[in-house]
């Protein structure tokens, strides 16, 4: 007779490219921990506040995404127990085989409010017995399907509007093909719609943007009416939980592709308390920040990137012509002894290009981060560009805050240099060659110098060059939010909520029932499109709004006008999202639908 634990490991074999050596179980170890299951590890719970369940974020994946988490679960499990360590959770506790009428089921979109079943899922840190016998518990999970749609709705809005509010000057001139990524609006992840690959076949987006033209894509951001939002409009809250899901999509989505990835261990670098040079960049902006409470990247480096665009960008040359190696390094010591008393108007263009490219390079933690630099790298084995523009995406997501906003403040900067390639003599292709060996550190450090170990080290630089390019011309793609990740944060907010409240399903509908009884007017006005906005720092504080089709964000803070606050923002709070800023042409009626009980807030 099979065994269940037989027929577990038959359904969901161990990736050989996944699995690891006894060695390197702390890298599966952080790899669950990034996914924010650090209870499947560590068998105690987080703080709601700090973590999801882990039964509430693995209710919220795809099948896919649930396999991706599986495989990588039961690796580190067998690691476990090559080094005689007994594993905190069994990967049989943790999923259990889908019946085959509930494989194929469909998720409810947020806006239904469906109600997952109670789970009875726990964490322990007791060793968990194996018994095929022990009736397991069941873990609700929402699944797509996994065919492509044959025929994606495509948005019947066929402009393209830029959807960074960036001056006209900044924007690369066209150099190829212009094709709007409405691929940011699909309900369906990434890795969903790429099952054509797994077969050697072509999915429906290679088809449509590549085809057989071999021509230079460059992909227009889809307009702010379409309700995309930026991870900046999100609250850090639905960021750490948008973090989680797409650190687990991106693994998944590249497995899909057949691209693997290996973790190493990060080179250690000397770290400085002080200084500018070697200091990580939360130091640097914690420190900032205690002068200029409202910056985001640190000032060193919006100081040099301010002195290049003054005075360097139309110079010939900028960031490829080196400056003195002798004054290079006496400024370097000048800013590291006095960062705030020093005298910025002895900076020399060709110096401020030189100090910029040192202040990235000696970074203790890179702008990329330890952590996804080698993922970055294993986009160079996707073969189609549109994949390698969307896993980009994940990846930008998942940077820390000030990782991400320094390295959209450089990729800003970089676009500025290649729109003055006429003067300066620097195309985008220049631009990437010559910021590569600074994002992506050579792998290699041993001392021995031999042919094929410059060839490999040049190919290296040349694939590295190859994704700065994807990111400079796509970049206002990259702190784009896509639809389906931030339905998973919706599923995984009201998930989480409901198990929070601890209340079983009858219980919840007869409280329901009476709340619709006692506020029977007021949903009554919800359900005609009545929202009540909130503007507490108004002498109007609040008034109620009729919701048409046509009623944007801006169209509600105009009726707020006031001259002590001249910017100010209408933000989504509560329901099924934390808090989210509001693009000013963001469609209201579109965000009513999707979060019908959430509070609508003017703020600055």
């Amino acid at each position: 007779m099979v065994s269940r634990a037989d027929r577990v490991r038959r359904c969901f074999p161990s990736d050989p490219h996944l699995s690891v050596s006894p060695a390197e179980v702390e890298l599966e170890e952080a790899w669950l921990m990034e996914a924010g299951l650090s209870s499947l590890v560590t068998g105690s719970a987080a703080p709601e506040e700090t973590l999801p369940p882990a039964e509430v974020l693995l209710s919220t994946l795809t099948r896919q995404q649930v396999t991706t988490v599986r495989r990588r679960l039961d690796n580190y499990n067998e690691t476990l127990k090559k080094r005689n360590r007994q594993p905190i959770r069994d990967v049989r506790d943790v999923f259990t085989e889908p019946d085959d009428d509930s494989a194929d089921r469909r998720p409810s979109p947020p806006s239904h409010h469906a109600e997952s079943p109670p789970s009875h899922h726990h964490a322990t840190t007791k060793t968990i017995r194996r018994n095929a016998h022990r009736v397991r518990p069941t873990l609700p999970m929402f699944v797509y399907e996994d065919q492509l749609p044959e025929h994606p709705s495509s948005p019947t809005n066929t402009h393209s509007p830029t959807l960074t509010p960036s001056p006209p000057h900044t924007h690369l001139p066209p150099t190829g093909r212009l094709r709007r990524a409405d691929w940011l609006l699909r309900d369906t992840p990434y890795s969903e719609g790429v099952s054509e690959h797994k077969r050697g076949g072509t999915c429906w987006d290679c088809l449509r943007f590549h085809g057989d033209d071999n021509s230079e894509l460059q992909f227009v951001p889809v307009s702010p009416s379409e309700g995309l939002t930026c991870a900046d409009d999100l609250s850090s809250r639905d960021l750490t939980r948008l973090g989680f899901i797409s650190h687990i999509e991106v693994s998944t989505f590249l497995l899909a592709l057949g691209v693997h990835t290996k973790r190493t261990r990060p080179l250690r670098r000397r770290t400085w308390d002080s200084g500018v040079f070697g200091v990580p960049l939360n130091s640097l902006l914690e420190n900032d920040k205690k002068k200029f409470p409202g910056v985001k990247v640190p000032v060193v480096f919006q100081k040099l990137l301010c002195i290049l665009e003054q005075t360097g960008l139309q110079t010939e040359g900028i960031l490829r012509v080196p400056g003195s190696a002798a004054r290079l390094k006496y400024l370097r010591r000048e800013l590291d002894r006095c960062c705030g008393a020093f005298d910025w108007s002895a900076v020399r263009q060709v110096d401020a290009a030189g100090l910029l490219k040192l202040f990235i390079r000696e970074l203790p933690t890179p702008l990329l981060t330890h952590t996804h630099l080698s993922t970055y790298r294993s986009l160079l084995g996707v073969s189609s560009e549109v994949h390698q523009v969307q896993a980009l995406q994940l990846l930008s997501l998942l940077l820390p805050e000030v990782h991400r906003d320094t390295l959209r403040a450089l990729l800003v900067f970089l676009r500025k240099v290649v729109f003055h390639q006429d003067q300066n003599r620097m195309s985008v292709w220049n631009v990437s060659m010559v910021m590569a060996p600074n994002l992506f550190t050579c792998c290699h450090r041993s001392n021995k110098s031999s042919i094929a170990k410059q060839r490999e080290e040049m190919e290296e630089a040349v694939g590295a060059a190859r994704l700065i390019r994807l990111m400079i011309i796509h970049q206002d793609l990259l702190w784009t939010v896509p639809t389906f990740l931030l339905s998973q944060v919706r599923h995984m907010n009201q998930a989480s909520n409901q198990k929070q409240l601890g209340l079983s399903r009858t219980t919840r509908r007869l409280l329901r029932r009476r709340n619709d009884k006692n506020d029977r007017n007021q949903v009554t006005e919800l359900c005609e499109g009545v929202i009540r906005v909130h503007a507490p720092q108004h002498t109007k504080v609040s008034t109620a709004i009729q919701l048409d089709e046509q009623m944007t964000a801006r169209d509600v803070t105009s009726r707020f006008k006031c001259e002590d606050i001249p910017v100010q923002h209408l933000y989504e709070v509560g329901g099924n999202i934390c808090e989210r800023r509001l693009h000013p042409d963001c469609l209201l009626l579109d965000v009513y639908r999707v979060n019908p009980h959430c509070d609508w807030l003017i703020k600055p």
